[in-house]
């Protein structure tokens, strides 16, 4: 554990100490180490339980591909930020890069934690670096009320798991992730005892973010900088997720009644979210809406609790996490070309960055989960894993499967089809940095499909 998070650590010093013009290339080879030497926590999946293990931090199979995602993410940030940040005073770049760096530390922890109130600490401590990268370093005058949104949504939603989270270590006596699997099954029988099960998911669901509870994930995803966006669709609602899966296995009796609504809202969600992506003129908020889809199903594929809806939870969320993130970042070479997030206005651009128009193609194509990417495998193992549990879900989901086929093409066709507009008249050529980019995001993606159990979790 310690041979990531070390370095992640002494990347803050780096970063305010290095000359201004080694600022990004060192950050940048620092953080591809990381990512590197992150990839050494698979070598151990073929034994089921933990590995890496102290008395605070340990992976399994559940964590690894979590925090490989994490490591992997932080370059990719760096890389996509260059340009953004590029006329910033030297020192606001620098703090630019200190903010993602402390993300993924907390990230680290918190996936890592044996303790879930340590897992708690860290994850309402990503809401910090979070915030001030959406407040600061947003486009538009609007970030200031998403920021707001943010963080009022996230702490409303987390404080009852604070109480639910205290009660169960007066009851149980332990909140160590290692014996409470082992404890006695508690004897939840009373109203309140519901309440309690609702406290404990509530914090989780809003993280995800459920259909009901996600108004705040558009607003924070148009208003926040590059780096803020692909960290929110990539990681930080993954949190959500797997918070949901390692405290599922406390809450056994209850979840089986109780689940009923929150499976429907997420099922509903993902048709009602993908008819939304069919309406929206703004990119951003397009692949932010999409995102809340695809955590619908995560969430029905957890909440039904069988060991092919967890297996294909996680595979979503890894594969989402790398997709959306890549879509992002071509909203974004977009927006620092045309300097509008508006469709409409920047049409057919096939014609004149046609390299970009590929990358947005095979992006495109892994949205809308394409065979035999990972897309497809999460997808399917939650739909049949939904079908054997009710066949009504077969509705939802394959309804909700051809609007995402719809939107994602819309999305592909609005972009890069069509006559160039007249007012489009200088347009920056794409450049390597951005190719390289994405280039990382789809490569896991693809070698993901010739070891795809490295993210099966605990199916394998």
């Amino acid at each position: 554990m310690l041979k990531v998070l070390i370095p992640t650590l002494m990347l803050i010093p780096t970063i305010w100490l290095v000359p201004a013009k080694w600022l990004w290339p060192s950050t940048l080879a620092h953080a591809l180490l990381i990512a590197v030497a992150s990839v050494s926590w698979f070598k151990n999946l073929s034994e089921t339980g933990w590995t890496f293990l102290n008395s605070y931090m340990a992976t399994d199979p559940l964590s690894t591909p979590l925090l490989a995602l994490t490591c992997w993410l932080l370059p990719l940030m760096i890389l996509a930020s260059q340009n953004h940040t590029a006329l910033e005073p030297i020192n606001r770049q620098r703090l630019y890069v200190t903010l993602l760096v402390s993300l993924q530390v907390f990230l680290i922890l918190a996936f890592s934690a044996t303790e879930v109130i340590m897992f708690y600490v860290m994850f309402e401590a990503t809401l910090i670096p979070t915030l001030f990268l959406i407040t600061r370093w947003g486009n538009q005058a609007e970030r200031l009320n998403a920021g707001t949104y943010f963080l009022f949504y996230t702490l409303a939603g987390s404080l009852p798991l604070l109480v639910a989270l205290l009660l169960l270590q007066s009851s149980t006596g332990t909140l160590s992730l290692l014996v409470l699997q082992f404890c006695n099954p508690l004897q939840l029988t009373s109203f309140a005892d519901k309440l309690w099960w609702a406290g404990c998911l509530l914090a989780f669901l809003v993280k995800m973010p459920l259909y009901g509870v996600h108004l705040w994930l558009p607003k924070a995803h148009v208003e926040a900088p590059i780096a803020g966006s692909m960290i929110l669709a990539a990681i930080l609602l993954k949190l959500g997720g797997y918070g949901m899966m390692r405290i599922l296995s406390v809450l056994e009796p209850l979840t089986n009644e109780l689940s009923y609504p929150f499976i429907i809202f997420a099922l509903w969600g993902v048709i009602m979210t993908g008819l939304i992506c069919l309406r929206q003129t703004d990119l951003k908020s397009l692949i932010a809406y999409s995102s809340v889809g695809h955590m619908g199903l995560v969430v029905g594929g957890i909440l039904i609790q069988t060991p092919w809806g967890f297996t294909g939870a996680l595979i979503l969320m890894i594969a989402h996490g790398l997709t959306s993130s890549a879509l992002f970042c071509l909203a974004n070479t977009n927006y620092e070309r045309t300097h509008s997030r508006t469709m409409i206005l920047a049409r057919g651009l096939q014609v004149a960055l046609p390299l970009m128009a590929t990358w947005w193609f095979f992006t495109s194509l892994a949205n809308l989960a394409l065979p035999p990417l990972p897309n497809l495998m999460g997808e399917l193992m939650i739909i049949t894993s939904l079908f054997n549990w009710s066949w009504w879900s077969l509705i939802f989901t394959g309804v909700g499967t051809l609007i995402t086929a719809s939107y994602s093409l819309y999305m592909f066709i609005m972009t890069q089809r069509g006559p160039l507009p007249v007012h489009i008249v200088a347009l920056e050529p794409s450049h390597s940095r951005e190719h390289l980019l994405l280039f990382l995001h789809l490569l896991p993606l693809i070698l993901l499909i010739f070891k795809p159990q490295l993210i099966f979790g605990w199916a394998s």
